[in-house]
């Protein structure tokens, strides 16, 4: 079963060492740009493929009689223009068989827009890992070579980075707007079956259907993260025949709980620093309109959290990123667990049958808000303020309270990847018996009857035939639909329970 190719997680693909997909219909759209002497950025956030993407370009672009330089300027913000210059004229005078001796960026670019009768490709990745003081003289240089491109060999100049280079590096005079943007999106559902077939075909072990779709849920299809599961996945079941559902949830919880991944700190390191932001999305159902010239969501989705949903709004990107954030919010030491656990009586709240009751769970959880309220929810800096915001506190304090019940009675629970904007989804196993239980903050009556629906959906999606829909309510809430039911919605049964509060008396 040893394969000679393996998942790559760390650095561009090696198609000879590495399960690699050819992305033609991508590779096609480079080529057709080159061919057209386009020069055009290539920006993504991390571990989406990018380098892999432009060295399979590179290639392909090199069987054609092209001579491609590639150069990585990652480290370079703090380089002296010497520095800059000495690397730049060493690679292109190895890449590109021509002596380059340039001590100055005009005279390097002057000398490029004299070459002629060869087909030159000059890819920069990291671009911005440039020092800023020249940066702007160097991406000048670049545009003017743009336009007098009829004249010299330079037929395309690709920018790779981050962040978006086009409309955002300029300078008094003159924005760097002549480059084309060609987009790397993540895989698609189907390129990620693609990908884990080629493991499959080469080693004979198979991954069962839903361990294919939930890798494809869980990640978004973020090519990284699809390599990282899949070789977690078969490093630590190399003897068996077929990959299972129980073998996922093991990686799955592995990644949430254990896995040191220096991309997922970055994300909750950038995360952090917007902690409100952030909770919003997390726990308040309010849409936030997306627009990269905001510094929070230009970090954000340069980082991989976010992205621009489909009304314009926005969304959370990778469904793994949005499960760890839950926890790495989450007031561990405020104490409350303990003293939830110690007033815990948790066989009472299980039927003769080993269900839940829901009924008196529920009960005791809203008696336990009246005497403690939300408070010891929210996070405050050395000042006394608040960091967090009032939707969180009552998440976090529910999720407290279910999950000492849970440990009480060896119980399990595990998000799924539907989690939307302003609530938390979670199923619960208890005694062999799994629930649906969403949780979210009343904003009004139509959202409420909606997220019956919404829940309802999710059911059949997770295969349960009923949920558990908890609404916290402020007591100056009067309307007469919005209480406590049981319904049967699209054939799935939801039970509404409703937590009233109080404004003032339980977070101020």
């Amino acid at each position: 079963m040893q394969a000679k190719r393996y998942f790559n997680t760390s650095g561009p693909n090696i198609p000879t060492e590495h399960y690699t997909l050819p992305r033609t219909e991508l590779i096609a759209q480079g080529k057709d740009l080159v061919y057209k002497k386009r020069y055009f950025t290539i920006w993504a956030p991390r571990q989406t493929g990018k380098s892999t993407y432009f060295r399979l370009l590179a290639t392909e672009l090199q069987k054609e009689g092209f001579n491609v330089c590639h150069i990585n300027f990652e480290n370079y913000r703090s380089a002296s223009v010497a520095v800059f210059l000495k690397r730049l004229n060493r690679k292109l005078s190895e890449d590109w068989k021509i002596l380059f001796t340039y001590p100055s960026l005009p005279e390097l670019f002057e000398y490029i827009d004299t070459i002629q009768k060869q087909k030159l490709i000059l890819i920069i990745d990291e671009i911005e890992g440039v020092n800023s003081e020249y940066l702007n003289e160097f991406l000048h240089g670049i545009r003017n070579l743009y336009h007098s491109r009829e004249q010299h060999s330079l037929y395309s100049v690709i920018l790779v980075g981050v962040s978006n280079i086009t409309g955002i590096i300029q300078d008094n005079a003159s924005p760097f707007n002549i480059a084309d943007e060609l987009d790397i999106p993540y895989f698609t559902n189907a390129e990620t079956k693609e990908l884990l077939a080629q493991h499959e075909s080469e080693t004979g072990q198979y991954f069962d259907d839903i361990v294919k779709n939930k890798i494809s849920s869980i990640t978004a299809n973020q090519p990284g993260l699809v390599n990282g599961f899949a070789r977690q996945l078969v490093t630590w079941n190399e003897n068996k025949d077929r990959i299972t559902y129980d073998d996922y949830l093991q990686v799955e919880d592995w990644y949430l709980t254990e896995a040191i991944d220096k991309n997922i700190a970055n994300v909750i390191n950038k995360a952090s620093k917007h902690k409100q932001f952030v909770e919003k999305l997390l726990f308040s159902e309010n849409k936030i309109p997306y627009s990269i010239g905001k510094k929070e969501i230009k970090e954000l989705h340069t980082s991989g959290l976010i992205k621009k949903g489909e009304d314009g709004t926005v969304e959370f990107w990778v469904p793994l990123y949005q499960k760890k954030l839950y926890d790495e919010f989450y007031p561990y030491t405020n104490g409350e667990g303990k003293r939830i656990a110690q007033n815990m009586l948790p066989q009472s709240y299980l039927t003769n049958e080993n269900k839940i009751d829901f009924d008196k769970l529920l009960d005791s959880y809203k008696k336990h808000i009246q005497l403690r309220s939300f408070r010891p929810f929210r996070e405050k800096d050395e000042n006394g303020n608040f960091l967090s915001i009032p939707e969180a506190a009552m998440i976090y304090s529910f999720e407290t309270f279910i999950s000492i019940f849970l440990q009480e009675i060896e119980g399990k629970v595990y998000r799924e990847a539907y989690i939307s904007l302003g609530n938390t989804d979670m199923i619960i196993n208890v005694k062999g018996q799994e629930y649906f239980i969403e949780v979210k903050k009343f904003y009004s009556p139509s959202r409420f009857e909606k997220g019956k629906a919404q829940l309802a959906y999710y059911c059949k999606q997770a295969g349960l035939g009923s949920g558990v829909y908890i609404v916290f309510v402020e007591d100056s809430v009067t309307v007469e639909s919005v209480k406590e039911s049981t319904q049967t919605i699209d054939g799935i049964e939801i039970k509404t329970y409703t937590i009233r509060y109080n404004e003032e008396k339980d977070f101020t």
